[in-house]
């Protein structure tokens, strides 16, 4: 099933049309679970602390996205892709500008702290 397959299927599933197809890279065994960005193939880097055993980095995957992009753990799924680093997934409720919004401003790095500036010794 490819991406637009996905879509289409997605929107005769949700209510109002709302929903969104992502394909995602993961990294298990990170130190930190973050979203890492968006790769240039347009695939969105996601780097996990939990290990890819008995599905525990796909539930670790879901958990993270439903923080991330703000809706209930049980509106988002891996359809695709469950024992490889590559794999679909599905949002519903959410309309893909605004997942494609969050997804993107999570993935941005961090400002630099603007804490004091301390001299150098003399």
């Amino acid at each position: 099933m490819t991406r637009d397959d996905l879509q289409r299927r997605l929107e005769r599933l949700s209510p109002r049309g709302a929903g969104a197809a992502i394909t995602v890279r993961v990294l298990p065994r990170a130190k930190k679970s973050e979203v890492a960005g968006f790769m240039p193939d347009g695939r969105l880097k996601v780097r996990l602390t939990a290990p890819p055993v008995e599905g525990a980095a796909n539930r670790a995957l879901v958990e993270l996205l439903a923080q991330v992009l703000e809706v209930r753990v049980a509106a988002i799924e891996v359809v695709a892709g469950a024992t490889g680093r590559d794999k679909i997934v599905s949002v519903l409720g959410l309309a893909p500008e605004l997942v494609d919004a969050r997804l993107r401003a999570a993935g941005q790095p961090k400002a630099a702290g603007r804490g004091r500036r301390r001299s150098p010794s003399r």
